[in-house]
């Protein structure tokens, strides 16, 4: 299946058919997670593409985003986050942990880990910050054409995952550029549930994190129901900070025979680029044993 941003009826697609009744942007989904203690608990909302067990790798690295950003002063920005998924990220709870590698008076670092139920590290994250001195300095635009904004955007949902729970039912998407299974893409994310019960609206860091992952599933380069292509890691390299809750992924992705890709996104909000993320995909054929759940 593929969906075009082009398309000339723009209305809800549920694998290209409208679903009439449903408000856009609107979810009776609970959030990405409960806050317990020190534990986040997660719920349905946070389940993945490749397994009922497993999450969505942005919730859980949006977890350690809101760490950062807590650990981060005010006259300064996060310019750069990287996640090393180690392991499938399981549903149940986590906890965070985080800790200062270097505190400079320009640039901070900090390290941080997402932690299963027995303690193993599943994500491990390094996050660099800067020292901000507005007006400082003259830079030129950089001169790139803005995806087209989220309300002229397509209606559309990941043909790949499918059933009424999961992180695709959580997240709003709408294509602003491309065919999705051919190529590079544009796709505007909106969280349609708190990444956290309580904390709302959430943070424009978190919601880019959260959906910064998902590049990769944006332009595929491969037939998810042949292949898959999980990525053991995110990079997020931001210029400025992000604001607002929709998010935009330009994305592309490259692959080899022998099983490696890179998918690589232009960020942008509402109101400009904001950065750039890359992910390393390790694409594999599907055995003839494993449920396409989009099939």
């Amino acid at each position: 299946m593929v969906v075009n941003a082009d398309a000339a009826v723009r209305k809800e697609l549920v694998f290209g058919h409208a679903r009439p009744g449903r408000r856009r942007g609107v979810s009776q989904l609970p959030p990405f997670f409960v806050l317990d203690g020190d534990r986040f608990v997660p719920s349905a909302s946070a389940r993945g593409p490749w397994s009922p067990r497993h999450q969505h790798g942005g919730p859980p690295a949006a977890l350690l985003a809101r760490a950062f950003a807590r650990q981060a002063a005010s006259d300064t920005q996060i310019a750069r986050l990287t996640f090393d998924f180690l392991r499938p990220v399981p549903l149940a709870p986590l906890t965070v942990v985080t800790r200062v590698v270097r505190a400079g008076t320009k640039v901070q670092r900090l390290a941080g880990s997402v932690l299963a139920e027995d303690g193993v590290a599943v994500i491990e994250a390094t996050c660099l910050v800067m020292r901000l001195v507005p007006a400082s300095v003259a830079v030129p635009l950089e001169p790139l054409a803005s995806p087209a904004p989220p309300a002229a955007s397509v209606p559309f949902e990941l043909p790949f995952m499918s059933g009424e729970e999961g992180y695709h039912r959580a997240v709003e998407w709408r294509l602003a550029k491309g065919t999705w299974g051919g190529g590079p893409v544009a796709a505007w994310l909106r969280l349609r549930v708190p990444l956290v019960a309580g904390e709302t609206p959430t943070p424009p860091l978190e919601c880019l994190v959260a959906v910064a992952d998902s590049a990769s599933g944006v332009a595929v380069a491969v037939d998810p129901a042949l292949a898959t292509f999980v990525n053991g890691d995110l990079t997020i390299a931001l210029h400025r900070s992000p604001v607002g809750e929709w998010m935009c992924l330009d994305a592309a992705t490259t692959g080899e025979a022998h099983g490696i890709g890179l998918a690589r996104a232009r960020l942008w909000d509402t109101t400009g680029l904001v950065g750039r993320s890359l992910q390393t995909l390790l694409l594999e054929p599907r055995s003839g044993s494993e449920r396409f759940r989009g099939a």
